[in-house]
């Protein structure tokens, strides 16, 4: 299932991830972080109010190829400072179309004419926010008109491109210390039951509990470094050394990842050392005749 929308900002070939998780362009990332869990909470199919099947898998598809991706752009720092560049981009881009920009909805053109703007903007961001996930069959509707709302407030900024850039990092005389982001509370809950059907030795009931939890947050190195230890168990060693390298790409301090990568190095040293033994039998096998040698050879008398 893909989802188009043609509204606002995403007329321009840009994923409006504000619009999609229903925040302001100025929100910070603790506000988004804050609204992303309401929203991940609502969706997934554990947590879901939803009673019919298929409002349980619109809801999981909206979570797993809209919300949770969103979310992701901005869970990382440096994806947070990638994108506003790119509405900086966006939004004198937009300036220089003003002319041509036609709006749909009546606040949007309000937004575009009002003296007092933000206070407008944050109203009716706040109404539709509101509504954006509560009736499924009105979300992608809602979505689209938030990106109205946010592309006329980019218009009315005083300048192109003022946008609020992320807080500059505090100067320190000693190297920053590199922080992991706040662990997603599905995730961890996924991880823990995970824990649980492993010490119990049930491998592949664990593997698709951590799959599914991937698809909340794909760089989680606690789940890839699990995920590893199972395929290791399963005598899955390159399904378990691609899992190792992405758990210790997200933290490369992850015990878990370690311990695996310790496991896989003693289990290739294993083999070498019986390769090396076997090599070793059959040479002295070779030397003594072998087969043919014990038929036809034997020492001459």
């Amino acid at each position: 299932m893909s989802f188009t929308f043609k509204q606002g900002l995403f007329q321009f070939d840009f994923t409006d991830h504000h619009a999609i998780l229903g925040v302001s362009l100025d929100a910070e990332f603790g506000e988004i972080r804050k609204r992303y869990m309401r929203v991940a909470r609502r969706l997934h199919p554990d947590t879901s109010p939803f009673e019919s099947e298929t409002d349980k898998e619109f809801a999981n598809q909206l979570l797993s190829k809209l919300v949770s991706p969103a979310y992701n752009k901005f869970s990382k720092e440096g994806d947070r400072a990638e994108l506003f560049v790119v509405l900086k981009n966006l939004s004198n881009t937009v300036s220089q179309q003003r002319s041509q920009i036609k709006f749909t909805t009546d606040v949007a053109k309000k937004i575009a004419k009002a003296g007092d703007y933000k206070n407008l903007y944050q109203e009716a961001l706040k109404e539709l926010s509101d509504r954006e996930y509560e009736s499924l069959d009105q979300t992608l509707g809602i979505i689209g008109e938030i990106s109205e709302l946010n592309l006329a407030y980019l218009l009315r900024k005083q300048s192109p491109g003022d946008v609020t850039p992320p807080p500059p990092p505090t100067p320190t005389p000693t190297p920053p210390v590199i922080t992991q982001p706040p662990r997603n509370p599905l995730v961890k809950q996924a991880c823990s039951r995970a824990e649980t059907l492993i010490s119990n030795k049930n491998y592949v009931k664990a593997i698709s509990e951590l799959k599914g939890a991937l698809k909340f947050d794909q760089n989680d190195s606690l789940c890839h470094a699990l995920l590893a230890f199972c395929y290791f168990q399963q005598k899955q060693g390159t399904m378990a050394k691609i899992e190792v390298k992405k758990a210790l790409s997200s933290n490369s301090k992850e015990p878990k990842a370690l311990e695996v990568k310790k496991l896989l190095e003693q289990a290739a040293t294993g083999k070498n050392k019986q390769s090396k033994t076997k090599d070793k039998k059959e040479t002295k096998s070779d030397k003594s005749g072998g087969l043919f040698g014990g038929i036809f050879g034997g020492k001459k008398k």
